[in-house]
């Protein structure tokens, strides 16, 4: 089971997640869709495409774009569509 961890919260918890360039991909439904607050952050990526992010809200602290999502990904990384990926201190184990 890997659970992504951030200000003493688990955002999200999963022995699905999919492993892409060191990163671990949750299932949608493994994660704590309340503490996720909408962004305006676009990435591009040029293998998978347009990354959406979302800010991280525990007990009022904010992580802004501390999460990241393919909702529409190229076909080379269909399989993590809508998984979501963590950074910006969230811990991952």
């Amino acid at each position: 089971m890997v659970a992504a961890r951030w200000n003493g919260k688990t955002i999200a918890q999963s022995d699905k997640t999919i492993v892409v360039e060191g990163n671990h991909y949750f299932p949608p439904d493994s994660v704590d869709a309340s503490l996720f607050e909408d962004s305006k952050t676009h990435t591009t990526c040029p293998w998978k495409g347009v990354a959406s992010y979302k800010t991280i809200v525990v007990d009022g602290a904010r992580n802004a774009d501390a999460a990241w999502y393919y909702p529409e990904p190229k076909s080379a990384a269909v399989n993590i569509k809508g998984y979501f990926a963590f950074w910006r201190g969230v811990e991952v184990a």
